[in-house]
């Protein structure tokens, strides 16, 4: 039986946590009714703290980290998936309860699956990853709730990250004026580059502020929460809506009731996790056609498999712009 390259991360008694490359055969693969031979991944601000321990995302062990990827199905009894069939995975658990992406296959749920879009390569398909895809999530809340480019900017904070930096390529290209708040001011020209059309240090918003502000921006995208999501929703316009999709600052949430009485803002929750399989299909459908692709090729570094531990330690530590992809 032939072997395939996995990362490994296990637990001893004393819950000391390690990481190593191994090699594995097809009877350790988890159940599953799709085994997918993985062509590519992607690292996650989420696979960071996985593979560093630095926060309690695993939660069986051991596990193959990576919540994400993309690959074409080498068995299947499914109804919906056939042998050759190129996949799209994002969420359900993977990578937390479930063997994930960083490994050379995977067999998972085939409800957890979609199709990947004709035309969008495996490449592209992860350079989107879970981070573009829910930038898609936010955009399409904020559609749903009305809020077109008549009606103001938008302000996506976090911008250099995966889902910051696709949210303000989607936004652009869709006609948005966008502010961009970033703890890097030296990436300015990279977020124009993307369409930002106003840069903001991130200590405008990241410290405890007035409980309603000047109103500022029409919507927001935002992956940080704690100080940064009250004050972004304390400058919201009237009737605005903030989707909120991350925690990079924090889980709290330091605001009032103000924005949401006196304005009428809308605080949007958006999970990419668990969302239904129509839902999904209807973002990536949206990305495949509304996602400037010459825009994500530059905002994407590739690597390789011998590179995904390193870089999810870069990426907790701030040192990524932008999405990495792992050809596998």
């Amino acid at each position: 039986m032939s072997t395939f390259k996995a990362i490994l991360v296990s637990r001893d008694e004393e819950k000391k946590q390690s990481v190593e490359v191994t090699n594995l055969n097809d009877s350790d693969l988890m159940e599953g009714d799709v085994t997918v031979a993985v062509e590519a991944t992607t690292v996650n601000y989420k696979d960071g703290l996985a593979i560093t321990g630095k926060s309690p995302v695993i939660r069986h062990w051991p596990m193959v980290p990576g919540i994400d990827f993309t690959g074409k199905v080498l068995g299947s009894s499914h109804k919906d998936f056939n042998e050759g069939d190129d996949v799209i995975l994002n969420g359900f658990g993977v990578g937390e309860t479930h063997w994930g992406a960083y490994a050379q296959k995977a067999r998972v749920n085939g409800d957890w699956l979609i199709k990947r879009p004709s035309g969008v390569s495996a490449k592209q398909a992860m350079s989107i990853g879970t981070a573009g895809y829910t930038a898609m999530l936010c955009v399409m809340a904020l559609q749903s709730h009305d809020i077109t480019p008549e009606r103001g900017p938008i302000i996506v904070t976090g911008a250099n990250g995966g889902v910051g930096s696709v949210a303000i390529s989607l936004l652009s290209k869709l006609g948005y004026e966008v502010i961009a708040s970033t703890g890097r001011m030296e990436e300015s020209e990279f977020l124009k580059n993307l369409g930002a059309n106003e840069i903001i240090d991130r200590n405008e918003l990241s410290e405890a502020g007035r409980p309603l502000g000047k109103e500022r921006w029409a919507g927001g995208v935002d992956a940080v929460g704690s100080h940064t999501l009250a004050n972004v929703l304390a400058q919201t316009k009237y009737g605005g809506a903030v989707a909120a999709c991350g925690l990079a600052q924090g889980f709290d949430l330091p605001t009032s009731v103000m924005p949401f009485i006196l304005r009428g803002v809308s605080l949007l929750g958006i999970d990419s996790v668990m969302a239904p399989k129509m839902v999904r299909e209807e973002a990536w459908s949206r990305l495949a056609s509304d996602l400037d692709m010459t825009k994500l090729e530059n905002l994407t570094t590739e690597i390789g498999f011998d590179d995904l531990i390193s870089t999810a330690t870069d990426i907790v530590d701030g040192k990524i712009r932008g999405r990495v992809v792992a050809m596998m």
